[in-house]
Formats: structure tokens, sequence, C-alpha cells
């Protein structure tokens, strides 16, 4: 009876204008073979992502983000759409 603890990514999608990144982990508790519990964990990463914080993703999560979907023009669109919201939120 051993309980085994796996970490799995189950999706990346791509979203948006942006190219937002949508990634779905799963945490699976599998006890001689069979899944006996899984909770899901969601988070997004947007095209200013530093190097160094892509770099701790999943291998498929940064073979995504490296297969050139965020374009400098996305990138742009993506820093002016920011400092919108950040003026907006100042008023």
């Amino acid at each position: 009876m051993a309980l085994i603890k796996e970490i799995r990514i189950e999706n990346v999608g791509v979203a948006g204008k942006f190219k937002i990144l949508e990634v779905a982990t799963d945490t699976v508790i599998v006890e001689d073979g069979k899944d006996i519990s899984r909770s899901r964990h969601r988070h997004t990463i947007h095209p200013d992502v530093s190097a160094e914080a892509l770099a701790l993703e999943h291998a498929d999560v940064q073979t995504v983000a490296n297969s050139g979907i965020w374009t400098q023009e996305v990138k742009d669109a993506w820093a002016a759409q920011k400092e919108l919201d950040n003026s907006l939120a100042l008023k």
C-alpha cells in the first residue's frame, strides 16, 4: 500500500489577444496504481513573465511559452494595456 503524490500538468492553453497561458496542474495521490485523490490548481502566465519565473515552470509550459506566441506586437499590446489599467486605477 504505497502512496505516491504526483504533480501532473493537465492542460496548457493560450487565451485571448494577449496570448495569456492558462495552466492547469493536478496533484494526484495514487495508491497501488489507482488515483484516490485529485486536486486542481490553475494559474496564468502573461507575456511579460521574466526568464527566471518561466524557468521555474514545467517543461511543457516553457515549450508553449517559447513557441513564438508572444511576438513583440503582443508584448507591446500587453504593456500598453497594463499601463492603461494602472492609470485608470489611480483615478
